[in-house]
């Protein structure tokens, strides 16, 4: 672990863009021999505005990533922390923590209160108005709900009392995740549920990728289901009745140019259709 821990204190940003393009490569190639649903779709004309998203992502990211580095700095200077006031643990556990609860404020409550805010849900809206979800549908966030996630982030850092290796450990670890859980792949439904009981496995998270309500509020977790779990936002739903997108945002020209996309967070407020 402590290799580990020293690897991803200086994690160099070259080997960061190889997880990057490695995981969509792999998960592209994945999802042409086992995928889930038989899109007909042109794969790299559905992938255009959802790469460019995650080029905007990767922009506001590294502009912003003096701001994580001062706050691991600062925590870790003054012991300050959720991770840091516990009582001593093994360097693992030490690890494991931090990087559960980094996936709570980056990712499950940056999530949720995504959907219970109005003009948050707009701006968020962009990733859900994908009626092909794959792996390039994993970083297709608006630039301005990519500020909002990195806000959670360091406000997670923060509280959590992360320093640098573990964040960079849970930035790599979230966006192979979420590569996983967007991919158009078709696992076994044993090893999905069994997967569903830790991890946020690929099913689970495509139930929150249906059209209607109340599974569009579900799912909210990235790496870890526990949170779901807990605050009673999971939910199951049979692979096979998933239908991608939102039902009051239907056209899926529109939400396929890039233009629209852009504008889409200022349109008026429409939540998805309740199923019951």
């Amino acid at each position: 672990m402590e290799t580990i821990i020293t690897y991803f204190e200086t994690i160099p940003s070259s080997h960061r863009s190889l997880i990057l393009v490695g995981g969509i490569t792999f998960f592209w190639l994945l999802e042409g021999a086992i995928p889930l649903f038989k899109f007909n779709y042109k794969k790299w004309k559905h992938a255009l505005p959802n790469l460019f998203f995650t080029l905007t992502t990767i922009i506001i990211n590294f502009a912003l990533a003096f701001l994580l580095l001062k706050t691991a700095d600062w925590v870790t200077a003054n012991n300050f922390g959720i991770i840091n006031w516990l009582p001593e643990m093994p360097l693992w556990l030490y690890a494991v923590l931090g990087v559960l609860f980094l996936d709570f404020f980056g990712a499950y409550l940056a999530h949720f209160t995504e959907h219970k805010v109005s003009t948050l849900w707009m701006v968020h809206l962009v990733h859900h108005t994908d009626h092909k979800v794959d792996t390039t549908t994993a970083n297709r966030h608006h630039p301005i709900e990519s500020v909002i996630r990195f806000g959670f982030t360091l406000l997670g850092v923060f509280v959590v009392g992360t320093p640098i290796a573990i964040i960079m450990l849970y930035q790599s670890m979230s966006l192979v995740f979420t590569q996983l859980t967007h991919a158009n792949i078709k696992m076994s439904t044993k090893v999905d549920k069994l997967l569903s009981y830790v991890i946020v496995s690929p099913d689970m998270h495509k139930v929150h990728h249906h059209n209607m309500l109340p599974y569009t509020d579900s799912n909210y977790g990235n790496i870890f289901s526990v949170w779901d779990r807990l605050f009673g936002t999971y939910m199951e739903l049979d692979r096979e009745k998933i239908v991608y997108g939102v039902d009051t945002f239907p056209d899926e020209a529109t939400n396929s140019s890039l233009k629209e996309l852009l504008k889409q967070p200022f349109q008026g407020y429409r939540k998805p259709t309740n199923v019951d």
